[in-house]
């Protein structure tokens, strides 16, 4: 009884993709705690609101013929809470209105707006490609870069952007730069696993994923290579070997694990849980790091 009472919990917060928002977050703190500046409320709010609203729209806009029929648990459970899961966007929507309104910089309005539209047309059909009306996810190897593009803008440079129009604090481009590099690469490495999953439907599909051109075998090597290069570039461009840097190469190798221990036969909880969960975990380290460092907290 209590084993299926905390399935249905974790069910709710992975489906409803209220972990993944939360993912976000995470992620903006850990911009915050490296550049050492206090974490901005309303941005994490927006990263929350808007993460959770563009990850609902996304399912919701695939919906496909007979959901209950899908052999994925995430489409069944989405489809059987329809209701719920248009309620909790809606919900989302209203809220990034005054958020955006009254606390974000015209900067950063600007900014969140092109990648809102491009998180949109991510699914939304309005291409022509072959007679037929896709999104830009099925554009051929685009999905992995626009997706690493959508989280490392929103969680690196729009706490960058407010940070400069709010206090003054100006971050030096190299800085910006390599910041959102490393977001990048880690984003898409931990991306990468998902299309290997999916690789059998997306063929069905003609998605044209970064497996899928490459092969399941140097799939995994890119995405091996990818976290070496967020290494080197961490190791390299880093002055000191601080406890932070110590600490997210720990992340990174525990992704690296993670990543090698996953296959097409894992169950969705693997992906969902633990997958992304290693953008909480990134934080969490990071957060501890700043008591191992004596650190100032915000």
């Amino acid at each position: 009884m209590i084993k299926k009472a905390v399935l249905a919990i974790v069910d709710f917060l992975l489906f409803s993709n209220l972990f993944i928002a939360s993912c976000a977050v995470a992620q903006g703190l850990v911009t915050y705690y490296l550049l050492r500046v206090p974490a901005d409320k309303y941005v994490l709010a927006f990263l929350f609101c808007s993460t959770l609203l563009i990850y609902n729209l996304s399912m919701l806009l695939s919906k496909p013929k007979e959901p209950q029929k899908s052999p994925f648990k995430r489409v069944r459970w989405i489809f059987s809470h329809h209701r719920l899961t248009i309620s909790i966007t809606l919900i989302a929507a209203l809220c990034i209105i005054p958020l955006s309104l009254w606390y974000l910089s015209i900067q950063s309005k600007l900014l969140m707006g092109f990648v809102g539209a491009l998180a949109l047309a991510y699914n939304f059909p309005f291409l022509n490609f072959n007679d037929k009306k896709i999104g830009l996810r099925n554009l051929p190897g685009i999905k992995l870069f626009l997706i690493g593009f959508v989280w490392s803008v929103s969680c690196v440079l729009l706490p960058i952007v407010q940070i400069e129009s709010t206090f003054g604090i100006m971050i030096s481009l190299s800085e910006t730069l390599l910041l959102v590099a490393k977001r990048f690469l880690f984003i898409c490495a931990i991306t990468i696993p998902f299309d290997i999953r999916d690789l059998y439907q997306d063929k069905l599909y003609e998605l044209k994923t970064i497996p899928v051109i490459l092969g399941e075998k140097k799939a995994w090597i890119f995405c091996q290579a990818l976290l070496v290069v967020y290494v080197i570039m961490l190791v390299l461009f880093t002055k000191e070997i601080n406890p932070q840097v110590i600490g997210l190469v720990l992340t990174v190798a525990l992704t690296g694990w993670l990543i090698f221990k996953s296959n097409i036969k894992k169950n969705e909880y693997f992906y969902f849980l633990f997958l992304d969960g290693t953008m909480l975990l990134q934080w969490l380290i990071v957060y501890l790091t700043l008591f191992i460092g004596r650190a100032p907290l915000f």
